[in-house]
């Protein structure tokens, strides 16, 4: 697939800014922006970030090509300096990232950006597009994955997704969030995962029968014969067919691998159990029993306490468009801007009416802190990035509202992990991004860090995320120099 120049996915004023910043000689100072999320979306008790992998490749491509230029000509905004120096132009600043597949809570921040101005401004935008999709679909995809029990989930929302981006991305953080495969073939090819899929109504309609449809589909898969059986009547027509194929395999030797039948209508949990009870009965205790029609969490949930005896379930629209939280809600802030003198970061703040919408000022990483005992996360600790800590010493933790409520953990019953890594150094990526398969398997790792009282889909537990003494202090001495300055006025 042809690489795209994603250099104007960005928003007008991006570039207007930019071309302040030029104006007034701002073009080189460096600052930080952290780009970070306010809410857990579902309700869930977390959420997992996606979408590095092409943040990436966007950074490595980004550049302003003729076209782009004389398209920015034509605007009659822009000046014929500032254009000069955006066809020239290469990113040349540092990005820390979580990496994909990491559980990740609300305001600690997701990927920091440290670059000149002009540069940490104009990625904004489709940094936010691309972190915020993606980790919205892997989100998503966890709650559904969770309610299945273990059973498989497939991704097949291609064709309801917002647009080929949206179905092809979308697929590749659902896999990452713990899809047994996908229907999208392109997305199988681009991210090397499985592609999965069995036949339409329209496969069945087209033969004189169902039982020639079947026996033709089993003819030519018989080390994947799945049969949608709810084409004309599902108990009286459908399963009885399927029956009778399978037989006809058995019989002829054909080894039955992976078979089974899939429900798309009608009384999912009924026909699911009746159709158990057909197969059973008939000597295919084994047989797969697997189901869509527009499922979500909480059906597959009411449908495993109904006792449905479906073990593979096949989820497509409220999938792939995130259907009851259509945003993920990410932000892009400025942390702090370099002091051109002594190098040093100088802090900065965004007061809003709105507490929530404060920002944790400063260069600032963050320390995941584990039970030394059970591998269970404790609490994350936004912190400043030069900050040192002994795990072999005792550690406060405090609520940053509600300062009162604390924690003492003892020497040596914790460990730390920093979960910002470099991507970028100077300009020049530094991470490679593992397979999508291998950053599954490394969030399935990430999800046992939970506690499942924080893993379940209605009202979980809350995991702390707290702010470090020293960084608590600057926000506060900030806040509080922001006060007095305000009453003088």
């Amino acid at each position: 697939m042809d690489q795209r120049n994603l250099t104007l996915l960005t928003d007008f004023y991006e570039l207007t800014m930019m071309q302040g910043y030029f104006k007034e000689k701002a073009a080189n100072e460096t600052v930080i922006f952290d780009m970070f999320y306010r809410t857990n979306p579902f309700g869930n008790g977390f959420a997992v970030c996606a979408g590095l992998e092409q943040v990436i490749e966007y950074i490595n491509d980004l550049h302003f090509s003729q076209e782009d230029v004389d398209y920015l000509r034509s605007t009659g905004m822009f000046e014929e300096d500032f254009l000069e120096y955006l066809r020239h132009f290469r990113f040349s600043g540092d990005i820390y990232a979580i990496p994909e597949g990491t559980v990740v809570f609300p305001r600690e921040p997701l990927v920091k950006v440290v670059a000149p101005i002009m540069e940490a401004q104009l990625v904004e935008t489709a940094l936010l597009n691309i972190i915020n999709h993606q980790s919205l679909i892997a989100t998503k995809t966890y709650r559904v994955v969770h309610a299945a029990q273990g059973d498989g989930v497939m991704e097949f929302g291609l064709r309801r997704a917002q647009g080929p981006d949206a179905g092809l991305y979308g697929a590749r953080a659902a896999m990452i969030a713990g899809c047994v495969g996908t229907s999208n073939v392109l997305a199988g090819q681009m991210f090397d995962v499985p592609v999965k899929g069995t036949h339409a109504h329209s496969w069945i309609m087209s033969f004189p029968d169902e039982l020639t449809a079947f026996r033709t589909y089993a003819r030519m898969y018989p080390s994947a014969c799945i049969l949608l059986v709810d084409t004309y009547d599902t108990l009286n027509s459908g399963v009885p067919n399927a029956i009778q194929v399978f037989k006809e395999m058995r019989g002829a030797g054909i080894p039955l691998t992976f078979y089974g039948i899939r429900l798309d209508s009608g009384d999912l949990a009924y026909l699911s159990k009746e159709a158990k009870r057909m197969l059973t009965e008939a000597g295919f205790p084994d047989a797969v029993i697997s189901a869509s029609n527009d499922l979500d969490e909480e059906l597959i949930d009411s449908l495993k306490l109904q006792g449905a005896a479906i073990n593979s379930w096949g989820v497509g629209t409220h999938l792939i468009t995130a259907k009851d939280c259509p945003s993920f809600g990410g932000v892009y802030k400025l942390a702090a801007i370099q002091d051109r003198d002594t190098g040093k970061f100088i802090p900065k703040i965004k007061l809003s009416e709105n507490a929530e919408k404060i920002t944790n000022p400063g260069n600032k990483t963050i320390r995941r802190i584990y039970s030394q005992k059970t591998g269970k996360i404790i609490a994350d600790l936004i912190c400043l990035a030069d900050e040192n800590f002994d795990e072999s010493r005792s550690l406060l933790l405090f609520d940053p509202i509600q300062t009162w409520k604390k924690t003492h953990l003892a020497p040596k019953s914790y460990t730390m992990r920093e979960l910002l890594i470099p991507v970028f150094k100077k300009g020049a990526c530094v991470y490679h991004s593992p397979k999508v398969m291998d950053i599954q398997a490394y969030c399935k790792q990430e999800l046992s860090t939970l506690w499942e009282e924080s893993r379940r889909l209605v009202n979980p537990h809350k995991v702390h995320v707290d702010l470090s003494n020293e960084l608590w202090h600057m926000k506060n001495q900030l806040l509080d120099s922001y006060h007095h300055t305000s009453n003088e006025n």
